[in-house]
């Protein structure tokens, strides 16, 4: 009988020491998505850092809302990011490059009054010295 008992030990021990085993992968799996999904919502936020978005702070406290909306709002975050670009703006055309473009514009047109005169100026001067 003593085999019998230690092999039903045996048995009992391997079962138990199955479950913890189990239980430790489940609390494991637990944790890591739980890292894993805290990660993942700070995505949309290092992205609009890297691209310097003037929207920077609402993408992060957004992503922190998206945790408590299962990350629904996630999708959205990430365009949000991803549409700004230091030199194009909004990605829709290159309108920094246009206003700057526009304000030159603007001051050459203010120079011509000056020039116009100055023509003038020289074109009497011109003519008295001919």
């Amino acid at each position: 009988m003593s085999c019998l008992g230690s092999n039903a030990e045996t048995a009992i021990f391997g079962a138990a020491m199955l479950d913890y085993l189990a239980l430790f992968f489940l609390l494991f799996a637990c944790i890591v998505i739980f890292y894993a999904v805290i990660a993942i919502h700070d995505i949309p936020y290092e992205i609009a850092k890297k691209r310097n978005h003037p929207h920077l702070e609402a993408i992060h406290y957004a992503g922190w809302v998206s945790l408590f909306t299962l990350h629904v709002i996630w999708p959205f975050l990430w365009i949000w990011a991803t549409l700004w670009h230091k030199e194009n703006g909004w990605g829709n055309g290159n309108r920094q490059k246009e206003k700057a473009l526009f304000l030159g514009v603007e001051n050459l047109t203010k120079q011509l009054p000056e020039l116009e005169k100055q023509n003038l100026k020289l074109e009497t001067e011109l003519a008295t010295l001919r």
